[in-house]
């Protein structure tokens, strides 16, 4: 065709090459290319660009504000460190240049200027602290001499809490340590004065309480702001190495006080026993006091009586008086005796006299 020739062979009539091979469109350019076959885009570039966005965001330059974003991290910083929080459980106290204030932070939201101020916060529940425990590291904590120079090694605990934070901080270097160190030494002076029975079972409220008095008055000496609520002592043992032969003298101890109890037991049996007799005995001679008693005053009734019918007729009572002697003296005799000048009668009886009476003994 005659635009063929003009094109150089095989150009399109607009000087595209029809079948060549630089693949340009009838205007002079190739065809569309997918996106994502491009050139990736330049990092340096993008950072670029954005440096310039902010600069011309921020006044003054980007230096300038460097040191604004820097100043406001620093106010938010302060602002964080300025605010606190005191728990129910817990009590504050302020310090302004290293010096506390004289108020008390209660629980609640609380804001002091840091750093020219800052707080020291406090446990106020109860707390508890173990002495002489086989877990400790000092396993001798608890060895202590007895009265009687015994060897115990008492575990106990003491509960305590916080009533003045402000002298809890300061007025003490190390208010744990130096409780610690105060009931082990309160705690050794009372059991130095007692034997170590009352240590092991007989005494231990006792000595809890003289302990607990000691380490308050001590700590209130000191200004530590510590209350002590309860002493508490866990177990009382002699040390390892003697543990066995004081076993055995536990078990003879339980012997004695067994043997005493049975003697104790024994002793009281008895002693009712010989109360009960005492008290029969008593009875039985008061009842012949009585008995002898009330005799002979009716045998001086009776003789009164007599006495009175005496004096009324002398013969008469005297001749009855007589008579009944003698009935008394010859009713059990065999004998008959008869009076000469009476005789003896004749339908009298005498030998059925001397026969018993029938049913008789």
């Amino acid at each position: 065709m005659p635009w063929s020739n003009q094109n150089g062979g095989g150009g399109g009539p607009w000087g595209g090459g029809g079948g060549g091979g630089n693949n340009q469109g009838p205007w002079g350019q190739g065809p569309n290319r997918p996106r994502g076959g491009g050139t990736p885009p330049d990092l340096d570039e993008i950072i670029r660009r954005g440096q310039d966005r902010l600069k011309n965001l921020v006044p003054g330059g980007f230096n300038g504000g460097i040191v604004l974003i820097l100043l406001g991290v620093v106010v938010v910083f302060a602002l964080m460190q300025s605010i606190y929080t005191i728990q129910p459980d817990e009590r504050g106290v302020e310090l302004r240049f290293g010096k506390p204030k004289e108020e008390v932070s209660m629980p609640g939201l609380h804001f002091h200027i840091w750093p020219f101020e800052t707080v020291e916060i406090v446990k106020v529940t109860e707390q508890q602290q173990n002495i002489g425990s086989r877990a400790a590291s000092n396993s001798n904590a608890g060895l202590m001499l007895t009265g009687d120079q015994n060897i115990v090694n008492v575990q106990f605990s003491v509960l305590f809490t916080v009533s003045d934070p402000k002298a809890f901080l300061f007025n003490v270097e190390s208010p744990a340590e130096t409780l610690q160190q105060v009931s082990e030494s309160a705690m050794r002076e009372v059991v130095g004065r007692r034997p170590a029975q009352d240590i092991f079972r007989d005494a231990r409220q006792e000595i809890a309480t003289d302990v607990r008095a000691i380490i308050q008055g001590t700590m209130d000496t000191y200004g530590a702001g510590i209350s002590i609520n309860a002493v508490a002592i866990e177990d009382a043992a002699p040390p390892r190495e003697v543990a066995d032969a004081f076993d055995e003298v536990q078990r003879a101890e339980q012997d004695e006080d067994r043997f005493v109890e049975e003697a104790n037991r024994y002793a009281n049996q008895k002693l009712g026993q010989a109360r009960g007799q005492a008290a029969q005995i008593r009875e039985e001679a008061s009842a012949y006091k009585d008995r002898v008693v009330n005799e002979a005053e009716g045998e001086a009734q009776r003789f009164v009586s007599i006495y009175e019918q005496y004096t009324t007729a002398p013969e008469v009572t005297r001749q009855r008086l007589y008579l009944e002697t003698m009935e008394q003296v010859l009713k059990n005799s065999k004998k008959v005796i008869i009076d000469e000048a009476q005789g003896v009668v004749p339908y009298l009886p005498l030998n059925e006299i001397a026969r018993p009476t029938q049913g008789g003994n």
